[in-house]
């Protein structure tokens, strides 16, 4: 098992980029505690550390799209997306886009375009379908794209096609675990980044994924495993071919 505290940023990274970016492919980035909550009172970020924070801001660099549910902008109080001068150096440095676009998926919509969000570096792209309010559509417009895919509900499948023929190929799911539900039931997950936090929850919280339940199974092949001085540890999971 590498540690992680022994591997620069570049060799960190290196573990987690895909041989292809031109090829699509969704990463999704959770961490759990031991007993599998998703969350302490309600919030991730009380599972995180400074070890799983550097890992995620890893993440983040090789990633052209940020897909995260409106419950946790909500929720979880969700900052602008906006990467460090170090981060960007890189990104420009390797090819890539100054910043990552966020993409937020609504249903309802129930979300301000006061928002701190929406101040994101790259104007959002606010994922919804065609019977979603729409005068809440025309508000946000004015601070997002607006991309409406499928007539009920959202088509997740379209919408990720739709950043690929952008060339945005690299999807980043941050969350939360309906979105997660979702993505798997569309059968869209090429990739899990899990962190595991050295912590026991109790009951009362849900797990990463939710949704409706599924007797489909998805197999995934442990590409690599990271220990922390602090206890985490972080998997890394990728879809067969």
């Amino acid at each position: 098992m590498q540690q992680l505290d022994e591997l620069s940023d570049d060799e960190l990274i290196a573990l987690y980029e895909v041989p292809d970016r031109s090829v699509p492919h969704l990463r999704a980035n959770f961490v759990t505690s031991l007993d599998g909550a998703v969350e302490i009172d309600g919030l991730s970020k009380a599972l995180t550390s400074d070890s799983d924070s550097r890992v995620f801001s890893m993440i983040r660099r090789l990633a052209d799209v940020v897909l995260v549910g409106a419950g946790t902008i909500r929720e979880e109080g969700y900052n602008p997306l906006k990467l460090s001068g170090a981060a960007r150096s890189w990104r420009l440095g390797a090819g890539l886009a100054e910043n990552p676009t966020l993409a937020i998926v609504s249903s309802r919509l129930e979300l301000s375009p006061v928002n701190p969000v929406f101040k994101s570096a790259v104007r959002p792209i606010l994922v919804t379908h065609a019977a979603s309010p729409p005068d809440r559509r025309e508000a946000l417009a004015e601070v997002a794209e607006v991309l409406v895919v499928g007539d009920a509900e959202v088509d997740l499948q379209a919408a990720v096609d739709e950043f690929s023929a952008r060339g945005m190929t690299q999807v980043l799911s941050e969350g939360g675990p309906h979105l997660l539900g979702s993505l798997t039931a569309a059968d869209l997950v090429d990739e899990l980044s899990l962190t595991l936090a050295p912590l026991l929850a109790g009951p009362g919280a849900g797990r990463i994924t939710a949704g409706v339940p599924s007797t489909i199974t998805r197999q995934l092949q442990l590409k690599s495993t990271l220990a922390a001085s602090d206890d985490y540890l972080f998997f890394r999971y990728v879809r067969e071919a």
